[in-house]
């Protein structure tokens, strides 16, 4: 699987690698890591599964951060003050020149189903790490999105364009009631969730920002497509009590936003992951809750 890695990104895993010595592993490492296995070789990222006395998880940007708004050193320190409360794998390296960051192997375990009481309490422990300076801005990838569609010559049709406005017009709603601001994790969907030993660990942190905890909770809940009483259970281990009008209206606006958002990012995508299909009905699930917001 080595082969499906571009060349200039085998070159930085090699440089990344041949830095070792300077990894903060627990226990130390002596030897020189080698690589196992490519574990994801994604739309943004790739990550190789590298042995030592130890397994660890080597991922290499395969784009700039900055074009979609992520901050790595605000992900690095999220890291550490995450991994000093027992939510995440130990970080042991970062390289921002080489876009490479080293983190303990977590094997997974057999069952990875969802236990909304353990999701809720990830979330809450997320929710109470140190504040950060990055600030997630909603607004702002929106219009990076739509930039990049017109830059590649595949402008919004009609429909889509509708869409924008009525997103725009929830996020200015938003805006003038927007609660409280927390460290959020922003992409904690059940394939960045993982049960290891027995315990739910949150992994993949490169969307984490200040942002609003229920655009965090919107995420889980859109993302992952859960059914109504899945969302209830959540909501109810979340804040321990029932939600109350604008938890609920806060909550639906976020949906909406995410769910606008990830249709962007699909659309954007040289590559195209989904087919036709799956983006229908993607829209179409965007398209209703719309119209639930407008009611």
């Amino acid at each position: 699987m080595l082969q499906s890695l571009p060349s200039t990104i085998r070159l930085k895993l090699d440089q990344t690698l041949a830095q070792w010595p300077q990894w903060n592993c627990d226990p130390v490492v002596t030897r020189a890591p080698t690589i196992v296995k490519v574990l994801t070789s994604g739309i943004s990222n790739y990550s190789v599964l590298v042995e030592s006395e130890q397994h660890f998880v080597v991922r290499i940007d395969g784009f700039k951060p900055a074009k979609f708004g992520l901050c790595r050193q605000t992900e690095w320190r999220a890291l550490q003050a995450a991994y000093k409360v027992g939510l995440t794998p130990r970080p042991c390296y970062f390289n921002p020149d080489l876009g490479s960051l080293v983190c303990d192997y977590l094997a997974p375990d057999v069952a990875q189903g969802l236990v909304v009481s353990d999701v809720a309490r990830l979330l809450h422990k997320i929710h109470r790490l140190p504040p950060r300076h990055h600030r997630l801005n909603l607004a702002d990838r929106n219009s990076r999105y739509e930039k990049q569609l017109k830059r590649q010559g595949r402008s919004p049709n009609s429909v889509f364009r509708q869409y924008g406005v009525t997103i725009s017009r929830l996020l200015k709603e938003i805006a003038r009631h927007p609660g409280e601001t927390v460290l959020c994790h922003n992409d904690l969907l059940r394939a960045n969730r993982i049960y290891s030993a027995g315990k739910l660990w949150a992994i993949d942190w490169e969307y984490c920002a200040m942002a609003s905890p229920w655009y965090d909770i919107a995420v889980i809940v859109n993302g992952d497509a859960l059914p109504a009483h899945e969302t209830e259970a959540l909501l109810l281990a979340y804040l321990g009590r029932a939600p109350n009008d604008w938890e609920r209206v806060t909550l639906q606006r976020y949906g909406c936003v995410y769910r606008y958002l990830e249709l962007l990012y699909y659309k954007t995508l040289e590559k195209p992951i989904l087919d036709a299909l799956a983006i229908e009905k993607k829209s179409a699930a965007l398209e209703s809750m719309l119209e639930q917001a407008a009611d």
